[in-house]
């Protein structure tokens, strides 16, 4: 061997031992760096003709598991869908009252029961007058708050759709720019915009489930949970939604007015799946229209049955009883838990709670004929108190007479939701059934993203464990590489001594 060669073959060494110690350092300066991932160099023994020729280095690499970062991207979106679920829904649980307390919807019908009771042992009785109406004005606000929060919910719901497509478009747009540099092939430090890169995909698959597709040549597919591909476009947004304020009869659909997601000016709402999106368009055209038409159904049900038996104690703003027998979207019951009230008539005469506001002729199929107590009646007057407790709370419109049951289908401003229960007969036990369902669903939340967090804590402890940085590990090595480092840097400067020896002995 020459030592021409020899020198060269020290002085790659000294190269290559000189990146390999740029990158350690690299490494453990940004161990506490968010997104970072550990890097490494490769090297590679060169030969010509047979002979060692020294060391050659690539570029530097990451050591990242891809399929783990896509089930970390899969559990963050679980976990974004998750949290936005039970913020939302945390409003309507508050609104329906704390069970135990006294103030949630089913306690609010059993204190009117209970007041009705105590005025059916003292009809005249001026005070246990005023103790129903309270009590039945407690239950029209709760129906009321809980309506209102619904539509809090929902209009948020409607916002965050908004504000989450515009982070979706900016990570869109920043993955398609560092796309297009990893494309090229001409970026000087391709793996931190890799690193970059799944940073941007992080962010974009918490506001939407995604599949990433990668190519050996820096390119990437990105597929939504709906089967929908994403472009990929550094200058232009993609995906657009418009503003909007939300009511109770409005809806998303053919007829609706509520917008959709478009992508490029196609509607794709249908596909949006998982994420932030995907769970406010749940939460907006699903799961919220159905709480307010369970609720409205409450309120409906209650006034009607009252009405029925001749006591008309609950009204819309002016003055009408919502009719059950018609659909839900086409009737007078749609958004009726936010308007109920307390019937003003009866409000300003309480004796009417005793006496009953209107005559019923009765129906083999419905409540059985009932005159109002006349003006001059008896003080002691019982038979519509009587009736109210015997038939108005109950499954019973008369003796051996069923209430028609209480719509389960056709519910929504469209008409295409449908409760997760059976409707009790009662309005008693449909209340506490509307109570527990739509409260539940904040817990299921919560339990939801208990889960996913874990999931999302579990994962990223495994690839910190692959891809993070140990810097034990890292200044071990630089160690080894400092060593090394003197080895090439020795035998430099004994071949410098051989060249000195025998260029003296030729002179």
């Amino acid at each position: 061997m020459s030592l021409d060669l020899a020198l060269s073959i020290a002085r790659s060494g000294l190269a290559a031992v000189q990146r390999q110690l740029s990158v350690a350092s690299q490494n453990v300066a940004n161990a506490d760096t968010a997104g970072y991932t550990k890097k490494s160099i490769a090297q590679a023994a060169m030969t010509v003709t047979d002979m060692p020729a020294g060391v050659r280095t690539a570029d530097q690499q990451r050591s990242v598991d891809t399929a783990l970062v896509n089930r970390m991207q899969s559990a963050g979106a679980a976990a974004a869908a998750a949290t936005v679920r039970e913020t939302l829904l945390t409003g309507v649980e508050q609104a329906h009252g704390a069970t135990g307390s006294g103030d949630s919807l089913a306690e609010a019908v059993s204190g009117l029961q209970s007041a009705f009771i105590a005025l059916r042992a003292t009809p005249a009785d001026a005070g246990e007058q005023r103790s129903v109406l309270d009590a039945a004005a407690t239950l029209a606000n709760r129906l009321n708050g809980i309506s209102s929060a619904i539509g809090t919910a929902r209009q948020q719901a409607q916002d965050g759709l908004v504000a989450e497509v515009d982070s979706a478009n900016a990570a869109l747009k920043e993955i398609a720019a560092l796309t297009l540099q990893l494309r090229s092939g001409t970026a000087r430090d391709a793996a931190a915009l890799e690193d970059r890169r799944d940073q941007a995909l992080a962010r974009l698959s918490e506001s939407l489930d995604v599949t990433v597709l990668r190519k050996s040549d820096g390119d990437i597919t990105i597929v939504a949970r709906g089967g929908i591909v994403l472009p990929l476009d550094p200058k232009h947004d993609v995906l657009s939604i418009g503003e909007a304020t939300v009511a109770p009869e409005f809806y998303y659909g053919s007829g609706g007015t509520l917008p959709g997601v478009m992508l490029n000016g196609i509607d794709i709402t249908g596909q949006m799946k998982g994420g932030r999106i995907g769970e406010y368009l749940n939460l907006r055209d699903d799961t919220l229209p159905r709480f307010q038409a369970e609720t409205d159904l409450m309120a409906a049900t209650l006034a009607e049955r009252f009405a029925a038996q001749g006591l008309t104690l609950f009204t819309d703003a002016d003055g009408s009883v919502p009719a059950t027998g018609t659909a839900y979207a086409a009737g007078s019951q749609l958004g009726f838990a936010g308007r109920i009230r307390v019937n003003p008539a009866i409000t300003a005469t309480p004796s009417l709670l005793r006496d009953g506001t209107n005559g019923i002729s009765g129906s083999p199929f419905g409540a059985s004929d009932f005159a109002p107590n006349p003006s001059d009646g008896p003080a002691s007057f019982t038979t519509l108190l009587d009736r109210v407790l015997d038939f108005s709370f109950t499954g019973n419109a008369a003796a051996g007479v069923t209430w028609p049951g209480i719509a389960g289908t056709g519910l929504g401003p469209d008409g295409s939701l449908a409760s997760p229960f059976a409707a009790p007969a009662s309005v008693t036990a449909y209340a506490d059934r509307v109570t527990t369902e739509q409260t539940s669903e904040r817990a299921l939340a919560t339990a939801a993203r208990e889960s996913a967090t874990t999931l999302q804590d579990s994962l990223r402890a495994r690839f910190d464990a692959q891809s993070g940085v140990d810097v034990d590990a890292e200044m071990s090595g630089l160690v080894q590489l400092q060593n090394s480092f003197a080895a090439n840097a020795r035998v430099v400067s004994t071949l410098q001594s051989m060249w000195d020896s025998l260029l003296g002995a030729v002179r």
